[in-house]
C-alpha cells in the first residue's frame, strides 16, 4: 500500500515536472529569434533624383533589398563624376564615402586610366546604350546632325555626352571648326536652348528632352539624335562598386544585384507603377514629366532581358569588344582590358526556372545519356539472345 502511494507521488511529481518543461519550451518558442543584422550599403546616384531612379526605390519599397539582408541608403549627386569619386579613397581617407553607385561606365574607364590604383569596377550594365544625345530645335534650323555647323551648342564639359562629341562629329562628317561649343553649367543649358541663346545642346536623351517640353518647347520642335544610333557604340550607365566593398562584401553585392534586377524587370514591365516610388521622394515633381523620362530610357537605353541568357547582364566578350571603341573615344593612356573595368562574377543568374544553369544541365544530360547507354546495352543483349535462339 505504501509503495502504491509512493509510486503515485512520483508519478504526480513527474507529470508536474513535464508540464513545467512544456511551459518553459512554449515560453521560449514564443520569443522571436534575434534578426540577423542587415548590411548597410551607401549608394550614390549620378544626378539628382528623377524618374530614372525608379528601379532603385522600387526595390527599397517592395522589400527586395531587405529580403537579401541589405539596407540601401541612397544619396543624389550634383555631378555625374560624383558617382565615381565617391567610391574612391579621396584625400587620404581610410575608406570611400560610398559602397556602390550608378554611373557612366565610359567615365569610369577614363577615370581609372588616369587613377590606376582606385580599383573601382562596374558589376552590372544598366543601359545597353548610353544616354548621350544631341538635341536641337527645328525652329533654330537644326533638323539633321550636320545642321550644327554655323550654330551654337551648349555642352557642359563635365557631361559625358560632351566628352564624346569629337568622335560623334567625326563619324557624322561635322566640321567642328564651324560649330561654336559653349562650356556652360549643367543647369543652364536647357534654359539657354529655351530662350534661343543656343541652337542645340549635348546631354542625356531622357533629361533634356523632358525638361525642354516641361518648359514649354513643343515636342514637334525638338529633334533628338541618340549618339548610339550615329556610330557611338558604347555601353552607358552601370552599377559601380568600390574596391573595398568588393573585397569585404561580395555576397552583399550579389544580393543587391538580385534585388535590383528584380526591380528593374518590374519597372520595364510596369513603368506607370514604378514611377510612384520616385514621386514620393520628389517634392513638387510632376508625374507626367518623370514618367516620360523613365519611359525614354526603358524604350531606348535598357536592353530587353534575354530569357536564354545564363546570367543577367553583359558578358566579358561584349565588354571587351566595346572597349575597342572606348579606346578611340577616350584616348586611353594604356591598353584597356575588360576585367580591369568590369567584374562579371557577381552577376545574378537569370530567373527563368524552365532553363537550369549550365552545370545543372550538364549533370542532367549526363544522367540521361548514361541511362540511354544502359538501355541500348540491354536492348543489344536481348537482341543477341533472341537471335541466338533462332
Amino acid at each position: 500500500m505504501k509503495n502504491q502511494r509512493a509510486d503515485a507521488r512520483l508519478s504526480s511529481a513527474g507529470s508536474g515536472l513535464f508540464a513545467l518543461l512544456v511551459a518553459v519550451c512554449v515560453l521560449f518558442s514564443a520569443i522571436p529569434a534575434p534578426a540577423q543584422s542587415e548590411i548597410r550599403i551607401r549608394f550614390s546616384l549620378d544626378r539628382a533624383i528623377d524618374g530614372t531612379a525608379a528601379p532603385l526605390f522600387l526595390a527599397i519599397d517592395k522589400g527586395y533589398f531587405k529580403e537579401q539582408g541589405i539596407d540601401v541608403v541612397v544619396e543624389p549627386a550634383s555631378t555625374p563624376m560624383e558617382a565615381i569619386t565617391r567610391l574612391a579613397l579621396a584625400n587620404g581617407a581610410a575608406e570611400p564615402t560610398h559602397d556602390l553607385s550608378i554611373g557612366d561606365i565610359n567615365a569610369l574607364i577614363r577615370y581609372r586610366d588616369q587613377n590606376p590604383p582606385t580599383g573601382i569596377q562596374a558589376v552590372f550594365i544598366v543601359y545597353d546604350k548610353p544616354t548621350y544625345a544631341l538635341i536641337g530645335r527645328k525652329s533654330r534650323g537644326v533638323q539633321f546632325v550636320k545642321d550644327t555647323e554655323n550654330r551654337k551648342v551648349a555642352a557642359p564639359a563635365v557631361d559625358p555626352a560632351a566628352q564624346v562629341w569629337p568622335l560623334f562629329a567625326k563619324l557624322n562628317a561635322i566640321d567642328t571648326s564651324k560649330v561654336t561649343i559653349l562650356n556652360v553649367g549643367l543647369q543652364v543649358r536647357v534654359p539657354m536652348l529655351v530662350s534661343g541663346e543656343v541652337d542645340a545642346l549635348l546631354g542625356s536623351n531622357f533629361a533634356a528632352f523632358a525638361d525642354l517640353k516641361d518648359r514649354g518647347v513643343a515636342a514637334d520642335d525638338l529633334v533628338v539624335f541618340l549618339m548610339a544610333d550615329y556610330g557611338i557604340q558604347l555601353y552607358g550607365s552601370a552599377i559601380l562598386a568600390s574596391a573595398q566593398f568588393q573585397a569585404e562584401q561580395p555576397e552583399a553585392i550579389k544580393g543587391f544585384l538580385r534585388a535590383y534586377v528584380r526591380a528593374l524587370r518590374d519597372t520595364v514591365q510596369k513603368p506607370e507603377d514604378a514611377i510612384e516610388q520616385v514621386l514620393k521622394r520628389m517634392q513638387g515633381a510632376r508625374k507626367e514629366v518623370e514618367l516620360e523620362r523613365l519611359k525614354i530610357v526603358v524604350e531606348n537605353n535598357i536592353k530587353p532581358f534575354d530569357p536564354k541568357a545564363e546570367t543577367v547582364g553583359a558578358s566579358i566578350r561584349s565588354v571587351r569588344r566595346l572597349l575597342r571603341t572606348a579606346r578611340a573615344v577616350l584616348h586611353l593612356q594604356e591598353q584597356a582590358q575588360a576585367r580591369r573595368y568590369f567584374r562579371r562574377g557577381l552577376l545574378p543568374a537569370r530567373r527563368n526556372p524552365s532553363r537550369p544553369p549550365a552545370a545543372q544541365r550538364e549533370r542532367r544530360n549526363s544522367r540521361l545519356f548514361s541511362g540511354l547507354r544502359r538501355y541500348l546495352r540491354i536492348g543489344q543483349n536481348h537482341s543477341s539472345r533472341h537471335n541466338r535462339a533462332f
